[in-house]
């Protein structure tokens, strides 16, 4: 790849860069403010639609510190919320210890098979996050099945339907080995949504320079396309000023996920307004959420800026595709060393 392949593939006639997704012009969306109970900061939210509604399962922090998830409804997804008024799901310290210091994080995933959604969260143990399950028909009550992978994973979210006869789950654990030491982005395969098998490396955090040389994590639940499996992940580089928290995209082969098709080299989002570089935590931008209207193609992402508010952003479907073919593939030899 040439440094001028590089620098053209997200720039217009003008030499311009172009923007895939953009913000809305009403950001934020949700603050703590709109909260019909105390709560410090609202952030990180799963994203689904329900009844004919975006529904929201956002993420609360209190003025402990510790998190819960609060179901926030409206019909056009942008504003005339409707938040309930006390927290949706919870920790269950005596059932679930696993959740002692709060619940965080979630994605939602429509099983169709179960004629359930999923909920993949973390749950912030003694011992380290963990990734737990919780399943629900109505966003009322919830059945927790509880831990679904070992200590330090996070960043989880399943597939909609089985692959070869079994569900398929991205996550991002912690690993020591000396091999493959970091946070990068793994795959795994189950029979029973509980027992995970299977596992390897889908994305590397790269090395050096690169925006996503510190961590990587999964941002929303695996989209399904024609053309692949679209996936949004966030990078973190550490700075002298600190971490910055960007997004960048990928494309998985549709009946063999752990294939990767393509996959960005620059961050397509970065934190650049004030409420994604200004709160109590700076320089993030953090989806746990998106929705596809079919009918115009459009995309919508719902993040957390700067872990204090929840904000949108939009873009066009064909345009990502479009964008992720003029992207490498896998090239783990040459950049993750």
């Amino acid at each position: 790849m040439t440094s001028k392949s590089f620098i053209t593939r997200l720039q217009n006639d003008n030499g311009s860069f172009h923007e895939l997704f953009h913000r809305h012009h009403g950001n934020p969306i949700l603050t703590a403010q709109d909260w019909p109970y105390p709560i410090h900061s609202v952030f990180n939210p799963g994203a689904t639609i329900f009844q004919g509604e975006v529904l929201l399962l956002v993420r609360a922090e209190d003025r402990r510190g510790f998190s819960h998830l609060t179901v926030a409804r409206s019909k056009n997804g942008i504003d005339g919320w409707h938040i309930d008024s006390e927290p949706t799901l919870f920790p269950t310290v005596h059932q679930n210890p696993e959740e002692l210091w709060g619940i965080e994080d979630p994605r939602i995933t429509w099983m169709e098979d179960l004629a359930k959604w999923a909920i993949t969260y973390t749950a912030f143990s003694q011992r380290g996050p963990i990734v737990s399950l919780a399943l629900t028909e109505d966003f009322r009550n919830f059945v927790k099945i509880g831990p679904i992978s070992g200590i330090d994973d996070k960043d989880a979210a399943l597939f909609p339907r089985k692959i070869n006869d079994k569900w398929v789950l991205i996550h991002r654990p912690i690993v020591n080995d000396s091999y493959i030491p970091g946070a990068h982005i793994w795959i795994s395969y189950s029979e029973d949504l509980q027992i995970w098998n299977s596992q390897e490396i889908l994305l590397h955090a790269r090395a050096g320079g690169w925006w996503d040389s510190g961590k990587i994590g999964l941002s929303t639940p695996p989209l399904e396309t024609t053309d692949g499996w679209l996936i949004l992940y966030h990078g973190v580089r550490q700075t002298a000023s600190g971490a910055i928290y960007r997004l960048g995209l990928a494309l998985l082969d549709l009946e063999n996920p752990s294939l990767v098709l393509h996959r960005s080299d620059e961050w397509i989002f970065g934190p650049e307004e004030a409420y994604e570089r200004f709160g109590d935590v700076g320089d993030v931008v953090f989806p746990c959420g998106w929705l596809l209207d079919e009918a115009n193609e459009t995309i919508r992402i719902y993040y957390g800026g700067a872990d204090t508010c929840v904000a949108l952003a939009t873009a066009n479907l064909q345009e990502v595709l479009a964008y992720l073919h003029r992207c490498p593939g896998q090239h783990t030899n040459d950049i993750y060393q």
